[in-house]
């Protein structure tokens, strides 16, 4: 009777294989598709050259696909043919969403030098390069983003992480929110710094600060050092609220059984060492590739995963929660690195990013500690441990197995 039971068991185990198979893979591409969608980080160099001003913009291809509808086949991605019939709709979208004016005059593209995506997996990216006219010495410039500003068809956050270059000088902001602007006023001395030629780099010169303001709908003269912090500290938030990875390595540490005081060294533990290496990589002191830092932290949630499967007693769990925190520090700083901030304005930037991570990561904590301690009392613990760890494995896995072959 019973070898009856177990074939008829093992019989609709097998019959339903696939069924669980296609489910799962559902449920992850549906979970990745979110993942992409929840943020939106495009990146806007400004270059200010005594000849032409130029702009550098990137997006990532979610973006693109969301804001033209390009996606034809359903497959998420843009495929060349489907890339070629919207080229025409991204140029018209981006020029009239980015709004570059000079002395409160809008300016046109006077040339277009690069149109393509750059196709990186799921990191592809749009890359667009045009050329405005040049800016005259004691004259404004200001750059407007609008992209996802009246979209409501979306959850997506949206953020502009823009950087001016303008001689040996440069201004960082994080656009984000409503009336996202960004403007200077470029003074004479910071003009006379100003190259001809962008492949050249002026030798370093005592220049006069140009004057930078944010602004905003509501305060137009808004200085940027009062309000700057502002949009990191959002931007910190958005990012670690988006990246699921990051939050399910977290849940995966606290849900093993476990006392305050461990609780309080899991947490310690990540906190230094994510603040460590998110430190040290956007100082440039570190350095290690996206495709090694992202396959890790999908690692390190299947080994956290199988250890609460198989083991019961984690009490050294905060030696291993600090090593596997180096490595998601790294992923942290991804958005901070590509910005490339400079020195005047890095720490404050550092700064306020890392604490809107801490002030996600605190609230979350905050909120699972009073479940977990009741779930930890209930006879159905060790079940919830082994069910959601089981869960966090194969997510695990699955990014693991798309970041290797990406």
């Amino acid at each position: 009777m019973k070898n009856s039971i177990f074939f008829l068991t093992t019989n609709k185990f097998c019959r339903s294989f696939p069924l669980f198979f296609c489910l799962l893979i559902f449920f992850s591409t549906s979970f990745r598709t979110a993942e992409a969608h929840s943020l939106s980080a495009s990146y806007t160099i400004l270059n200010l050259l005594k000849s032409k001003t130029t702009m550098n913009f990137a997006l990532d291809e979610v973006s693109v696909m969301e804001l033209t509808g390009g996606d034809v086949n359903k497959n998420g991605m843009l495929d060349p043919d489907e890339f070629e019939a919207i080229k025409k709709k991204i140029e018209s979208t981006i020029q009239s969403n980015i709004i570059l004016k000079i002395n409160g005059e809008k300016q046109s593209w006077t040339k277009v030098n690069r149109l393509e995506l750059n196709r990186k997996g799921d990191r592809t990216q749009l890359i667009l390069e045009v050329d405005y006219p040049a800016i005259q010495p004691s004259q404004s410039i200001s750059l407007a983003d609008h992209l996802y500003e009246n979209d409501t068809n979306t959850s997506t956050t949206y953020v502009d992480l823009l950087k001016v270059n303008y001689g040996n000088e440069s201004s960082t902001a994080a656009l984000s929110d409503q009336g996202r602007m960004w403007s200077m006023i470029l003074s004479d001395s910071a003009y006379e710094g100003l190259s001809n030629n962008p492949n050249t780099i002026q030798p370093a010169k005592q220049q006069q600060q140009a004057v930078i303001k944010k602004e905003s709908n509501s305060d137009s003269t808004t200085n940027t050092s009062s309000k700057g912090w502002v949009t990191f500290l959002k931007l910190g938030m958005n990012h670690i609220l988006t990246g699921y990875d990051h939050l399910l390595f977290l849940l995966s540490l606290l849900i093993a059984r476990q006392s305050f005081k461990q609780f309080a060294k899991v947490i310690t533990a990540f906190t230094v060492a994510h603040s460590l290496t998110l430190t040290l990589t956007v100082l440039g002191i570190i350095s290690i590739p996206s495709y090694i830092v992202e396959p890790a932290i999908a690692l390190s949630i299947c080994y956290v995963a199988i250890e609460n499967i198989f083991r019961k007693n984690i009490g050294h769990r905060w030696v291993l929660t600090f090593i596997f925190g180096l490595i998601h520090g790294m992923g942290f700083a991804d958005l901070l690195t590509a910005m490339h901030l400079s020195k005047s304005e890095l720490a404050a930037d550092l700064v306020s990013f890392n604490l809107g991570i801490e002030v996600v990561q605190l609230s979350i904590v905050l909120l699972l500690l009073p479940l977990l301690t009741q779930l930890h009392r209930s006879k159905y613990s060790r079940n919830a441990i082994i069910s959601t760890s089981t869960i966090a494995f194969i997510l695990g896995g699955i990014w693991l197995f798309e970041r290797v072959i990406s």
